[in-house]
C-alpha cells in the first residue's frame, strides 16, 4: 500500500490531537452552531470524545473553555482578514477582497453570534475578545482607507474611521439579514452597496465595484 492509503481520515485526525486541542476545537464548532447558552459541557465532551476528567484537568469549567475557544476563533478571523487587507493593490482592492472573500454566510459570523448571547455580553471576560476583534478590524480597515487617501487612490472626502465602521456594520448586518431570509442574497446586496459607495470616492487609479461572491 502507498502512503496515501494510510492517510488518516477526519475522525482519526481528531483522535490524534491532544485532549486540550480537541476540547477547544469542539467548543469553537458548537459555539458557532448553537451559541454559548446552547453549548453544554456534555455536548462539548461528546464532540471532543474526551472524558469529564480531561476537561477539568485543562479548564476550570465551561466559561474558561469557551474563553479559550472564542479567543482562538477571533485570532483566526484576524488572520483571514489581514490576508485580504494586506494584499497587493489599491485601498479599494484590499477592502473589496475582504468583503468578497468566501464566507459561510448562512451560519453567520462566529464572533458576531457571540454578541447575541446574554451570558457572553454580561461577562467582561468573555466579551473582551469580541471587543478586541471588532476594534482591531475597524482600525485595520481605517488604516487601509487612510493609506488610500494619502496615496490619492481615494478622494479626501473619505473619512477612514467612519467608513471603516460602515464596512464592519454592513458585514454584520448582512449576516443577520441573510440568516433571517435563509438566503445569501441580502448579504451580497449589502456588500455590493458599500462597494459602490466606496468606488464613487475612488480616483481613476482604483478598481471599480465588483459583484459580491455568494458565500456557501
Amino acid at each position: 500500500m502507498n502512503a496515501q492509503e494510510h492517510a488518516p481520515g477526519p475522525q482519526e485526525r481528531q483522535q490524534q490531537l491532544g485532549a486540550q486541542e480537541r476540547l477547544v476545537r469542539s467548543t469553537q464548532e458548537l459555539l458557532w452552531e448553537r451559541g454559548y447558552v446552547g453549548t453544554s459541557p456534555k455536548a462539548i465532551l461528546e464532540r471532543a470524545g474526551v472524558g469529564q476528567g480531561s476537561m477539568y484537568h485543562h479548564f476550570s469549567g465551561k466559561s474558561d473553555l469557551a474563553l479559550a475557544a472564542i479567543r482562538r476563533t477571533a485570532e483566526g478571523m484576524k488572520a483571514v482578514a489581514e490576508e485580504s487587507l494586506s494584499a497587493p493593490g489599491t485601498a479599494y482592492d484590499r477592502v473589496a477582497a475582504y468583503l468578497l472573500r468566501e464566507r459561510r454566510v448562512l451560519r453567520g459570523c462566529p464572533i458576531g453570534r457571540m454578541t447575541q448571547d446574554r451570558d457572553v455580553v454580561r461577562s467582561a471576560e468573555l466579551r473582551a475578545p469580541l471587543d478586541e476583534m471588532f476594534g482591531w478590524l475597524q482600525e485595520r480597515i481605517a488604516e487601509v482607507l487612510g493609506e488610500g487617501v494619502r496615496r490619492g487612490e481615494l478622494t479626501a472626502a473619505v473619512d477612514p474611521v467612519a467608513t471603516a465602521a460602515t464596512v464592519a456594520a454592513v458585514v454584520q448586518g448582512g449576516y443577520v439579514l441573510a440568516r433571517a431570509a435563509d438566503d445569501t442574497a441580502p448579504f451580497d446586496a449589502a456588500v455590493r452597496g458599500v462597494l459602490a459607495l466606496l468606488a464613487a470616492q475612488a480616483t481613476g487609479s482604483a478598481a471599480g465595484p465588483a459583484p459580491a461572491a455568494e458565500g456557501p
